[in-house]
């Protein structure tokens, strides 16, 4: 349930499976196939076989497509994979839905014969800047013995994006609009969980993406979407493919990594950024440096769509959920990299790359870079990754192109993704399949669909993208608390509503 282990660093796990008999798997339905690999890190000590199935099952039930996560041809060996069809429209809803019902089964097994103040609940603490919240939200809702508080820049969001928080009216779900930037929401939280008051009187979860079960959710869907092109094309099992991933926190592409490393045939994994390109630049220099941005050369974007949301210091685009200035997920990659490159023992080599992680992310943090890393370890990472920087220009161009050429829309982060596929398969004169994944559905960032698509015949953005569900939200009932930029605040807030939460389940 702890996103940070008590040292601040991150949790990973003791080793990665590699599977020998994976193409066993390949008829397999979505959720028997998040068991086989789930199971594959899950003691049954821990979750038993049977409630691991129930847990799996119940979180892929409200998913709206059959595959949960399809497959689209898009043009010539370019495939998409949808990763939104879940409740939220994101392809967070495929670890978040997992994540709350892990919670969820935590907490009856642990209040099982308890009763009144002696039962155990959890109080999870989030901060968004759009998606993450109504995802999180969702896996959620309604769950016994659980608080939730998303913290959320006031204004900050797109409508479409506070709608699907605030409109959820359930009792256990708070929304708290912070009259401040989404850097300021993540401050507070950090106060919150490092305060020891707040420790003392409450028990915080996490649901951000340093939580490693959401990781643990997201390789599950790079198999899928695997044997789903086995399925519909000349594409046959053991062959290899390539995978772009647009990139912000680097978790949905440290999934891919993960699942390379169990043995998928991943001839490379595509990092693609926008215009906040400390990743690309990484890559192609072995510099990690964050380069921040401020006045004029950081506008951009579009403010209906949430631009102002993010960290302070980000170049304003297009694609908001990946402007970041330091992707938090990429220390677990670099981990992987340094203890790979060492002749030591097992043992050794891991407590080596544990204390060149620190200096990294140290000298990160005192002087806003780290590098060049050295030349092995960069080698080895480019044995599977690559990566590009896509500019907004570019990304408007992708999704009028691929509109006006299949009638695809898409979204501007999956734009951005689509473009940098392209590009490869352009650089390479490549005809390995490419399967670019697709992050969001397009109504959630209507500004930029409609920025791009706003002269082509025939297009009418409430016709051929809004779905029903999204657009009646803006009729619904809302609930929402404003409050002043100051944890305390916020801290008060919590251990009040908290109270009142577990009175009412004690009375009833």
């Amino acid at each position: 349930m702890k996103g940070l282990a008590a040292d601040g660093g991150l949790f990973l796990p003791e080793e990665i499976p590699i599977v020998n008999d994976w193409t066993d798997w390949r008829d397999l339905s979505y959720a028997e196939l998040a068991f086989k690999i789930l199971s594959l890190y899950i003691s049954t000590e821990e979750i038993p076989a049977a409630d691991l199935k129930v847990i799996i099952d119940r979180s892929y039930s409200n998913f709206r497509a059959q595959d949960i996560t399809p497959l689209v041809h898009l043009q010539d060996n370019l495939y998409l994979a949808e990763l939104f069809h879940g409740p939220s429209y994101s392809f967070k809803d495929c670890a978040l839905q997992f994540l709350g019902n892990l919670f969820d089964y935590f907490l009856v097994r642990k209040n099982e014969g308890k009763k009144g103040e002696d039962r155990y609940h959890l109080t999870v603490v989030g901060a968004t800047s759009g998606d993450t919240g109504s995802a999180a939200i969702h896996g959620l809702r309604g769950k016994s013995d659980v608080s939730v508080f998303i913290l959320h820049p006031k204004g900050r969001i797109s409508p479409c994006q506070e709608n699907q928080m605030t409109t959820v009216l359930d009792e256990n779900i708070y929304n708290l609009a912070v009259e401040g930037t989404f850097d300021d929401c993540q401050n507070i939280v950090k106060s919150l969980f490092n305060d020891p008051d707040t420790n003392q009187t409450i028990r915080l979860g996490a649901v951000n993406s340093i939580n490693w079960s959401r990781i643990l959710a997201q390789i599950v869907y790079y198999f899928r979407s695997y044997f789903l092109l086995a399925r519909t094309s000349s594409f046959n099992i053991g062959d290899k493919l390539k995978i772009v991933v647009p990139t912000g926190n680097f978790g949905n592409v440290l999934a891919g990594y993960l699942a390379a490393k169990m043995g998928l045939p991943v001839d490379k994994l595509v990092v693609a950024t926008n215009e906040n390109d400390i990743l690309d630049r990484f890559w192609k220099t072995g510099l990690y440096e964050k380069k921040p941005v401020y006045g004029e050369a950081a506008e951009g974007g579009l403010e209906a769509d949430g631009v102002k949301a993010h960290v302070e210091g980000c170049k304003e685009t297009l694609s908001v959920a990946m402007d970041i200035l330091v992707s938090s997920n990429f220390e677990r990659l670099m981990w992987f990299l340094a203890k790979g490159t060492n002749a030591l023992n097992d043992e050794e080599s891991k407590k080596q790359a544990g204390q060149q992680i620190l200096t990294w992310f140290q000298t990160l943090k005192d002087t806003g870079g780290f590098g060049p890393v050295p030349d092995d370890i960069l080698r080895d990472g480019r044995r599977i990754f690559e990566s590009d920087r896509v500019s907004d220009q570019q990304t408007l161009e992708t999704i009028k192109a691929y509109y006006k050429q299949v009638g695809y829309i898409l979204d501007p982060h999956s734009a951005v993704g689509v473009a940098a596929a392209k590009r490869s398969i352009d650089r390479t004169s490549s005809h390995m399949p490419y399967i670019s994944m697709a992050t969001a559905h397009p109504a959630k960032f209507s500004q930029a669909v409609k920025l791009a698509l706003k002269d082509e015949h025939g297009f009418e953005f409430e016709k051929s993208v809004l779905p029903p569900e999204l657009d009646r939200l803006a009729q619904m009932e809302k609930r929402v608390i404003t409050v002043e930029n100051s944890w305390e605040t916020v801290r008060e807030i919590i251990k009040r509503q908290v109270s009142k939460d577990r009175r009412t389940k004690s009375s009833n």
